[in-house]
């Protein structure tokens, strides 16, 4: 597998190690395509403000590969039959697809309401030859309903830009018993964690912890929330299609 010559992997593997993540060169060529596929939509379509190759590769891709410092997914694969993931307002598959790439084991759904995004997502699944992983057309509050995908999945992540209360009525229904929503965030937490404290619980959740990190090499602050599923959802959550972020619980 030819590595093209203009992409600095070894920066963004050493990245990576940092995190605890050794890469094989059929993940890495994975990753470049990915880039590239990337590149190639973005010309005339809206899928990501970042386009050089090397912030991409810190500010997507090892960013998305955070969760390892909040979820130990080797470990979960090992006590689960099948690990289950869903990623909730995708856009370009972030986290979901570099996590496919580094986790082949872990099943994923990548959910998003715009379809143009699920055609070049299902570009990306097939150019990559990714397996156990579904592209699908939707918005969260009808696929968190009763009958679809509703307390399916071990594990709910968004980095979607949503405020906490909001994203908790949108991820925490399609979460298992004993399963997490992690949400990434770019800011400090406190203050919007403290408003959204009583959505969660209501939801069936319990904040569980955060953690803090700066992206390898950089000033760039990151925080992952982990929530815990406690209680099976409330029926009538989620509420109809605009009211979570119209009217945040």
């Amino acid at each position: 597998m030819d590595i093209h010559e203009n992409y600095d992997t070894e920066q963004f593997k050493n990245d990576l190690k940092e995190i605890g993540i050794v890469l094989n060169e059929k993940q890495v060529y994975q990753f470049v395509k990915y880039y590239e596929i990337l590149m190639e939509w973005n010309s005339f379509m809206n899928l990501t403000a970042i386009t050089d190759p090397d912030e991409v590769f810190k500010k997507h891709f090892v960013d998305s590969l955070s969760i390892v410092k909040a979820y130990d997914f080797l470990s979960e694969l090992k006590k689960e039959k099948s690990l289950c993931m869903i990623d909730v307002g995708t856009g370009a598959g972030f986290p979901g697809i570099p996590i496919k790439i580094v986790f082949p084991d872990v099943k994923i759904t990548l959910l998003d309401s715009l379809n143009k995004r699920i055609k070049f997502l299902n570009e990306v699944i097939e150019k990559l030859d990714l397996k156990d992983i579904d592209a699908v057309h939707g918005r969260a509050e009808d696929y968190a309903k009763q009958g679809q995908l509703r307390e399916k999945y071990n594990l709910s992540v968004s980095r979607a830009v949503a405020n906490l209360s909001t994203l908790s009525e949108y991820c925490i229904p399609f979460v298992k018993l004993g399963g997490k929503f992690i949400s990434y965030k770019s800011e400090k937490l406190m203050e919007e964690l403290s408003s959204a404290k009583e959505a969660v619980t209501v939801l069936g959740g319990k904040v569980a912890g955060q953690v803090d990190y700066m992206l390898p090499g950089s000033d760039i602050y990151r925080n992952l929330l982990i929530i815990d599923k406690i209680k099976a959802t409330p029926k009538k959550f989620p509420r109809k299609a605009g009211l979570p972020s119209k009217e945040p619980i």
